[in-house]
């Protein structure tokens, strides 16, 4: 801070700049990532969210029993849509692997920014709070040297009137 602002990073200069206005530094992670997302990026997120939940695999894995259920019991009979060894369905599952494992990846580079995001936050954080704990040091140290000097110049003046009252001179009315 001695060296003025040129030194700093523009994080740096943005929490004194909140400081000196006396504003809060902190922001909502989630509020600033919503502000700056595009739609794929919403789009990726859910897929993610849902692909990786209970009811998706609870869902599929009902899909997948009626898929062999259909083609191997009710169709069976007439050679099926899809017999087994299922080909069809291999090729569907291995469509949906190769589509959603890009969008899950997608998603967790997003949390990887937003991680990212809120270090950032936090950094920022703890950089005011680290400048007003200074502060509040050099006010304390302040006020511990004003309380001092008022201490000794109470002695100061004590130390005088005993003094005149045991008839010793005045240190400051002796020469060097």
């Amino acid at each position: 801070m001695e060296a003025g602002l040129e030194g700093l990073s523009e994080r740096e200069r943005r929490v004194i700049l909140h400081i000196a206005k006396r504003c809060h530094v902190s922001r909502d992670v989630n509020r600033v990532l919503v502000e700056h997302q595009t739609f794929g990026e919403r789009l990726a997120d859910r897929v993610a969210q849902l692909g990786g939940s209970w009811g998706f695999i609870l869902v599929f894995t009902g899909m997948l029993g009626a898929w062999v259920v259909v083609n191997t019991v009710i169709l069976g009979r007439a050679d099926g849509f899809d017999p087994y060894p299922y080909i069809f369905l291999n090729l569907i599952l291995s469509m949906v692997a190769a589509l959603q494992a890009p969008v899950i990846l997608m998603s967790q580079n997003r949390q990887a920014a937003r991680d990212r995001l809120a270090a950032g936050l936090d950094y920022e954080i703890n950089l005011k709070a680290e400048v007003e704990i200074m502060a509040l040091h050099e006010k304390l140290d302040r006020i511990r040297m004003e309380s001092l000097e008022g201490m000794l110049e109470a002695q100061s003046v004590r130390i005088e009137v005993i003094a005149k009252a045991v008839g010793i001179h005045s240190m400051k009315s002796v020469p060097d």
